[in-house]
């Protein structure tokens, strides 16, 4: 038998002991069969009926005879708490290690880096014999704008923000504003921390103020956690803060836009509706739809339309119409001058 072949038995006989249950009547060779194969262990009934009676001269585990199918299942009182990992958790770990890691507190983070390595380990030695174990090589995420490379964040402030966050103490830090060009020193009360695409954003209170605000990680210069407890906005909830908008950026309050679109971007948004009450109506007299939607009033919606430009004209409200005007008539005129 080949080394691959070997690792295969071992990872399934191991699954399997751990799919047995600890009471009667037991679990039947089908059963165990099917819980393999939603595992990612395929095998035959034969297979499996195999396995149970090698592991049962090894294990204290049982077959229940009494009555058809039979059923197995693990003595009573023997320990089952068996080390490891299975496929299906070495290919969850696997899956979010790249997601949580900015999240994740670095001590915490640290306790689990063992597993991501186990996971991984699981899945190459898997890889040959099992196509389960395969599947990281045939799903991937990404971003759906501009590939920018995401910025860098020192991992030493990254832990101090987390390791206050995490106590609920304040932060005094030094951060620099790229609108203004210009460093400044905060006392901060971090409230949270969100992932944006490719940048982690710091949800806080400066000192004095009671406005939450939004500080880019990878802009902190020097942070240190103060032994001074965190003024907490009463009744603030990250998720509630998120549903509200805040993340879209500009006041997020809700309008009413209604629109002229295209035929083709109308069979676009049918399929990704851009709000839960979007209407779309036939524009009898010139062609294309009407788009009618509540939505936030902010710059995603901004970027969202601009980026649409020849496929989209904004008809209510007058405000937003004239912002996107604006950006239009800036951006020919930039690029008129960089053709003179």
């Amino acid at each position: 038998m080949s080394a691959a072949a070997t690792r295969s038995t071992l990872s399934r006989q191991w699954e399997l002991l751990k799919l047995l249950p600890s009471r009667l009547p037991g679990a039947s060779a089908s059963e165990l069969q099917n819980r393999l194969q939603e595992a990612g262990f395929p095998a035959s009934k034969r297979t499996v009926e195999r396995d149970l009676t090698e592991l049962s001269r090894l294990f204290p585990i049982q077959c229940n005879n009494k009555g058809v199918p039979y059923g197995w299942y693990w003595e009573s009182g023997r320990s089952i708490d068996l080390p490891g990992i299975t496929l299906s958790d070495a290919l969850t770990v696997c899956l979010v290690e790249g997601s949580i890691k900015p999240l994740m507190p670095s001590s915490m983070l640290k306790s689990l880096e063992p597993r991501f390595s186990q996971a991984r380990s699981k899945l190459e030695a898997l890889g040959e014999s099992n196509p389960a174990a395969r599947w990281m090589e045939k799903v991937a995420t990404v971003q759906p704008d501009l590939s920018l490379l995401p910025p860098s964040v020192d991992p030493l402030v990254l832990e101090v923000v987390q390791e206050a966050l995490l106590a609920d103490s304040q932060l005094s830090c030094h951060y620099y504003s790229a609108h203004r060009d210009k460093e400044h020193h905060f006392t901060l009360n971090p409230l949270g921390l969100i992932q944006r695409s490719n940048t982690t954003y710091l949800i806080a209170t400066a000192e004095p103020f009671d406005d939450i605000r939004q500080f880019v990680l990878h802009r902190f210069r020097k942070v240190s956690k103060l032994e001074i407890d965190c003024n907490r906005p009463e009744g603030f909830s990250l998720p509630s803060y998120i549903a509200q908008g805040a993340m879209q950026f500009g006041d997020c309050e809700p309008i009413a836009l209604r629109a002229w679109i295209s035929d083709d971007l109308a069979r676009l948004v049918r399929e990704t509706p851009i709000a839960e009450d979007m209407r779309l109506t036939l524009d009898e007299q010139g062609g294309g739809e009407i788009l009618e939607a509540t939505v936030r009033n902010s710059w995603e919606l901004l970027w969202w339309l601009l980026s649409h430009s020849g496929k989209i004209r904004v008809l209510a409200p007058e405000a937003l119409r004239e912002a996107v005007l604006a950006r239009l008539e800036a951006g020919v005129e930039l690029n008129r001058l960089a053709s003179d």
